[in-house]
């Protein structure tokens, strides 16, 4: 009896999860963006692969907060992507304004840095928001 009453007290787990999903999915259109040179495709495509990574670990019960772990894959995007990007070629002309992309790779790392910035900014504009929460909406 003690342990039915234990298992009601505790939320029913999901049985399937739609963040391997959305892994796949981000994959699979950042590929398409890379493909026909789309930078927001692309990037869309890493930023919900990075999601999908961030939602999982959370929903394993590994953090709390899904906040840390989207900004600690996005500062190792950032940093990814201007290797990829520098080390192909890629470089910011001297007016500034057009960015030189010589390759798929170069493209590539662009498109990764791009999407490690806006993760890193999605990361911090989560966190403040729930920081700024009233106590009894969390």
């Amino acid at each position: 009896m003690a342990d039915e009453s234990s298992e009601a007290a505790t939320p029913p787990r999901p049985k399937a999860s739609v963040w391997p999903m959305l892994i796949a999915f981000g994959l699979a259109i950042s590929e398409v963006g890379v493909l026909f040179a789309v930078l927001p495709l692309s990037v869309f495509g890493i930023l919900l692969f990075v999601g999908g990574i961030a939602g999982i670990v959370t929903e394993t019960g590994y953090v709390d907060q899904p906040w840390p772990t989207l900004a600690g894959l996005a500062f190792v995007f950032v940093a990814v992507g201007g290797a990829l990007f520098a080390g192909n070629g890629g470089g910011i002309l001297q007016n500034g304004d057009v960015i030189a992309v010589p390759n798929g790779v170069a493209y590539r790392g662009i498109s990764i840095a791009v999407a490690g910035v806006l993760g890193l900014l999605l990361a911090l504009y989560g966190r403040l928001r729930l920081e700024i929460q009233p106590a009894r909406a969390r």
